[in-house]
């Protein structure tokens, strides 16, 4: 059975945030609400946490996983970044965008791209997000809430419940979700490249 918590979008409670940091530093699976879509996240180092979204969501050895941080100092633990990188960076963050980025021996081996070497880092605007981070102390293995067959990522926090119960170990519910997932932006060569468009504008 699934734990279920309705969390303010905007003023989270701290009291379910530290539960929900709880569950996940225990190795539990989480869909939370980012400021694009709906995630699943769960403890950085959880080896078999990874392996449920794995098969929750059917990914091949090659998928790119995130790293959400709360802020840059977070990321450039888990990055290797030049100047210019970090101003990217500092400009567009906190928002809907996700960077990859040349991975640094703090990111377990599991969730390095296996040929690239590199990890996806992202900051979001949303205040239940960064609040989980806060009280996680450190990042949350991350990819977007979206099932094999379709199209887009859920937008519905009781829809995810109808459908996801019992296959994660806590839903938050912040409202309605976003359709649209981040903005990849590829930051590993000597000029950025989009690899996939979504909400955030790159210019």
């Amino acid at each position: 059975m699934s734990q279920y918590f309705a969390i303010h979008p905007s003023h989270p409670q701290r009291r379910l945030v530290v539960q929900a940091a709880e569950i996940v530093r225990a190795g539990g699976l989480m869909v939370y609400p980012t400021d694009t879509a709906y995630a699943l996240g769960c403890h950085i180092g959880d080896k078999q946490s990874l392996e449920r979204i794995r098969q929750l969501r059917r990914l091949d050895k090659n998928h790119h996983f995130t790293l959400t941080c709360r802020d840059l100092s977070e990321i450039s633990l888990y990055a290797r970044i030049n100047d210019a990188n970090y101003r990217i960076l500092k400009h567009f963050t906190p928002g809907p965008f996700t960077f990859i980025l040349p991975a640094t021996r703090e990111v377990p081996r599991r969730l390095v791209h296996a040929k690239r070497k590199t990890i996806g880092l992202r900051i979001p605007d949303n205040a239940i997000a960064l609040a989980l981070l806060e009280a996680l102390d450190e990042p949350m293995m991350t990819t977007t809430m979206r099932l094999p067959g379709h199209e887009h990522p859920y937008t519905d926090p009781e829809e995810i419940r109808a459908d996801l119960q019992g296959s994660v170990d806590l839903i938050i519910d912040g409202g309605a979700g976003g359709l649209v997932p981040t903005t990849v932006v590829d930051l590993t060569g000597d000029v950025p490249e989009i690899r996939r468009q979504g909400m955030g504008v790159f210019e």
